[in-house]
């Protein structure tokens, strides 16, 4: 039934012109309301700053705030400034003198509203007023840039005055075709939305000046047929032109402004989430009745034609919250419920408990405990809300459990809406996208992520007294874990309480704490260390190091970072946290009184000083990490992992090493920052080094590969041989620690690694000799031999390295050969005999003596099925193959080596030329590989010889 005092304009029945200014009338009116309640909420001064807007907009002057020139668009339409608001301009200027507008002067300032807060049960005193300054079309551009001038320059004045003041210039055609430049409100998402914007336009703003909106004077139930409505309203002269201006309808929401308006809200809500849960849940409701979308300014509209015009059941954010009751209430979740509930609270934030009663009591506090009442809330209820800004860890931590439940569940509806709808035109995947990752960033946990608990629920959790225990873990025995305990208390007084947070390890309790601010620098801490070695200084140290890397606030995560994969920004590496090194050593008076001072490899007993490591990293995402690495193994562990993390970015994260041990804590500190230092530069370079360290009793290989880093322990030096020995497809520098292989003659050699080039290195033992060679591609080949004499020890070596390189030149073109060329170097390591080497010496390349046997030998290995592989041995031009002799050749082949020596020497058998182009293909093969299937032939060979021999003594 409608009611008695309902306005019917019906086209059909005709439309009545005293009707419409009745309507107009209604409108007003409430405006009225607003505005008066708008000013009540704020300070003279403001209120001052609010009512000379229309004047200011309306004259340049001068001696006015917001005087650009006297060319500047001014004149609003159908204003006529009264006594008391020139009298109010002549207290801001006495100068001042108005000049009324005669004839047809140019009104070009069309209207002049503020929107927003302001005026509604959620107006604070920190509110903004945000002003549309609705303008004439046509106007220049030297024209909008001096009013956008004097809106610059009265946001000025305003601010100066204590009002914090917004204009947005509005053109009502270009915006009906939804033409925008930028944001069109403080709280605005720019260009993602324009019909959610007019919708909360039409039911929040308050008309100061000018015309007053043609959409007031269309019914609701014409607004599908709005533009033949409004049409007729002024081609049949029921209204003047000059009296209304158009922003447009709402009869039909395009699908992609909701997912616009859902991410605009999710994003403000990950850092405030009271603020924004209230629209985000609007959005929600409205999405859900697509496309059958009623927008509450069309329930506003329909009060007012009703005659309905109660103040407080109008009040915007009244029927925000009525419209998410009902909907929520329809889906039985009063969870969510009761979280709407307080969110409004708290935004209206008037203290209803006897902490908030002593203050005077407005409409707004009026109306809220009207609200209150109806949900049934008591005063321990009330008490709780208004003591928000005391708030600490537990409250804030079961507060946040719901909000993140909230902000999770608006995504995901967003995203469902979206593919469901196709709603891609204002917010496309992108923008999903970004957003998911800013949720996961914000709330995702995961192994070693530290979880912020307080995303703007509460002003400051820093506690002014905490207490710090290491203690015995019940549940799992033998371990022991950290607790941080609210008061300042004794020995054995935390056993009765509950702690705050609870960790494994120290580093992880310490960093939560710091970065959800529990502890600053107020913060007095009492500390029980239990079996660990943690001092006060250490912990005070940690703490300092902790503020150092994450500065807090941290900024706003940028849409171009959300758009790459997380990289570390900052990495704090803390070693030995709550751990002294010497006392957890046998040999401890050694240590201590050693003059041998490497961290990695200290005093004669070889130990190792960096126990444990603790890496926490801020990255690029504003995520805070926590790992850590203990164990013998924890620094190449830790060292590989992070240059892994590095992947092919060009740019270093901010590196930190600290340590605050008892013993030897800065000269720890500065060898491990060496080492990571030494790493990165030599990953930065791109040629795939290789990085060799010595840590105690182990060496460990770095293979520093742009993309991917392994690591390869080696017990002993054998393994060490091995893995240098390996087959490279080019070449790779390696690169020695500084207390790598310190007691072998490797580093000697390894040093001299040169691309394109084969250097051999031998070293005269007692009855024995050492032979390295370094190849083209830096890798290293290592054979001990009996020794004879240098020319029998060198002489077989040169002569297969010479065949090797006439098979490297053969697969070159002619014109690279010259520079191609492999060439062959060789190095004497002194002293000869016991003890290490210490030097080396070049030597000339050994030559063949004059009557000096030479006993040619050429083996060919061709790939049989499977793994099989054939072996064919050539002596001196003649063939013995497997497939004559099979599991004999050696022997045979060491029987015609034998008979073909011209003394009875018991010198070694050589293979002088091999081919393996049946194996390789089209590759060259590097010349490591060459030797090392030499070595494995004449192993073979040998070991024929010494048979034979062993049947020929008497």
């Amino acid at each position: 039934m409608n009611s008695p005092h309902e306005i019917r304009p019906d086209l059909e029945q005709g439309i009545d012109r005293k009707e419409l200014a009745k309507l107009r009338a209604r409108f007003l009116h409430l405006n009225q309301g607003r505005l008066e309640r708008a000013r009540e909420g704020l300070s003279t001064r403001q209120q001052q700053v609010l009512t000379a807007l229309p004047l200011l907009f309306h004259v340049n002057h001068p001696v006015l705030p917001g005087y650009v020139s006297g060319t500047t668009p001014a004149g609003v339409s159908g204003f006529e400034p009264g006594p008391d608001l020139l009298a109010e301009a002549q207290r801001l200027a006495r100068s001042f003198t108005y000049k009324p507008r005669h004839g047809t002067a140019p009104q070009p300032i069309h209207g002049l509203f503020l929107m927003g807060s302001l005026g509604t049960l959620a107006q604070a005193e920190q509110s903004d007023m945000d002003l549309w300054v609705c303008h004439a079309p046509g106007l220049q551009e030297d024209e909008l840039a001096e009013l956008r001038r004097k809106c610059q320059l009265l946001e000025t004045w305003a601010a100066s005055q204590g009002a914090e003041a917004h204009f947005f210039l509005i053109e009502p055609q270009g915006f009906v075709q939804g033409e925008r430049n930028g944001e069109l409100s403080s709280d605005d998402c720019g260009t993602t939305q324009h019909y959610l914007l007019l919708d909360e336009f039409y039911r929040t703003a308050i008309w100061l000046a000018g015309r007053t909106p043609l959409w007031w004077l269309v019914p609701v139930y014409e607004e599908h047929n709005y533009r033949a409505y409004t049409q007729t309203l002024l081609s049949k002269r029921f209204i003047r032109a000059e009296d209304d201006l158009d922003l447009g309808h709402l009869a039909h929401i395009p699908p992609g402004e909701f997912v616009g308006a859902g991410l605009w809200q999710l994003f403000k809500g990950i850092d405030s989430p009271y603020k924004s849960l209230l629209k985000l849940l609007l959005t929600e409701v409205y999405a859900s009745e697509h496309p059958d979308v009623r927008c509450l300014s069309l329930e506003y509209k329909q009060a007012v034609f009703a005659n309905q015009l109660d103040l407080d059941a109008l009040d915007p954010y009244v029927m925000v919250y009525r419209r998410i009751e009902q909907y929520l209430q329809q889906r039985g979740e009063s969870t969510r419920l009761e979280l709407v509930r307080r969110s409004l609270y708290l935004k209206v934030n008037k203290k209803l408990s006897e902490l908030g009663r002593s203050r005077a009591s407005g409409w707004q506090r009026q109306l809220l405990a009207r609200l209150t009442n109806e949900w049934g809330w008591d005063e321990r209820q009330l008490a709780m809300l208004d003591t928000r800004s005391q708030w600490k860890v537990r409250q804030v931590a079961a507060e946040r459990r719901e909000l993140v439940a909230e902000l999770n569940h608006s995504y995901r509806f967003l995203t469902q809406f979206a593919r469901d709808q196709s709603a891609s035109s204002r917010a496309d995947q992108r923008d999903l996208n970004v957003l998911g990752r800013r949720l996961y960033a914000a709330f995702e946990r995961r192994a070693g992520k530290i979880e912020v608990i307080n995303p703007g629920i509460a002003p400051d959790l820093a506690e002014d007294t905490l207490t710090l225990v290491q203690s015995p873990n019940r549940k799992e025995p033998g371990t022991t874990h950290w607790g941080l305990y609210n008061g300042n208390l004794g020995v054995h007084e935390w056993e009765h309480f509950s702690p705050l947070k609870r960790c494994r390890e120290l580093l992880e309790l310490l960093t939560w704490a710091h970065r959800n601010g529990v502890i600053d620098n107020t913060t007095r801490l009492a500390l029980h260390p239990g079996d660990s070695d943690l001092t006060d200084f250490e912990l005070f140290n940690l703490l300092g190091s902790l503020q150092q890397s994450i500065p807090l606030p941290l900024g706003t995560v940028s849409e171009v970072r959300l758009l790459q994969p997380s990289v570390a920004d900052e990495v704090l590496l803390l070693v030995n946290v709550g751990v002294d090194p010497l006392r957890h050593h046998r040999d401890l008076n050694i240590l201590m009184t050693t003059e041998r001072t490497d961290s990695l490899s200290y005093a004669g007993v070889r130990e190792n000083l960096v126990l444990t490591l603790d890496q926490v990293t801020l990255n690029s995402w504003n995520e805070v990490l926590v790992q850590r690495y203990d164990g013998e193994h924890a620094l190449v562990r830790c060292l590989r992992d992070f240059l892994n993390s590095l992947g092919q970015r060009n740019q270093r994260p901010r590196l930190r090493v600290r340590c605050f041990c008892r013993n030897r804590a800065q000269a720890i500190a500065l060898r491990v920052e060496e080492i990571f230092d030494t790493a990165q530069l030599l990953l930065e370079q791109r040629l795939n080094h290789r990085y060799l360290l010595q840590v105690a009793q182990h060496t460990h290989v770095l293979e520093l590969q742009p993309g991917q880093v392994t690591l390869t322990t080696l017990p002993d030096h054998d393994a060490v041989l091995g893995c240098l020995g390996e087959e490279r497809g080019q070449y790779s520098p390696l690169h020695l620690d500084a207390n790598a292989l310190q007691d072998h003659d490797l580093p000697l050699v390894l040093e001299q690694g040169r691309r394109d080039c084969l250097q051999v290195f031998y070293r005269l033992l007692e009855g024995w000799a050492d032979l390295y060679v370094l190849d083209e591609y830096n890798a290293l080949w290592h054979q001990r031999l009996p020794l004879q004499d240098e020319a029998h020890l060198l002489l077989p070596l040169q002569r297969f390295l010479r065949s090797v390189v006439v098979r490297h030149d053969a697969q070159l073109p002619l014109d690279s050969l010259q520079q191609a060329s492999l060439e062959i170097l060789y190095y004497q390591l002194l002293p000869s005999g016991p003890g290490k080497a210490r030097s080396l010496e070049p030597r000339p390349s050994p030559r063949e003596g004059i009557g000096q046997p030479y006993y040619e030998v050429q083996a060919i290995l061709q790939a049989g099925a499977a793994d099989e592989m054939h072996i064919t041995l050539y002596c001196n031009q003649q063939e013995f193959s497997e497939l004559e002799h099979g599991d004999q050749l050696y022997a045979v082949v060491a029987r015609q080596i034998l008979g073909q020596r011209r003394g009875a020497g018991s010198y070694r058998c050589y293979i002088t030329d091999l081919d393996l182009s049946e194996l390789l293909g089209d590759d060259q093969g590097s010349t490591a590989l060459y030797l090392r299937y030499k070595t494995e032939l004449e192993r073979a060979l040998n070991d024929g010889l010494e048979q034979l021999q062993a049947t020929l003594e008497p």
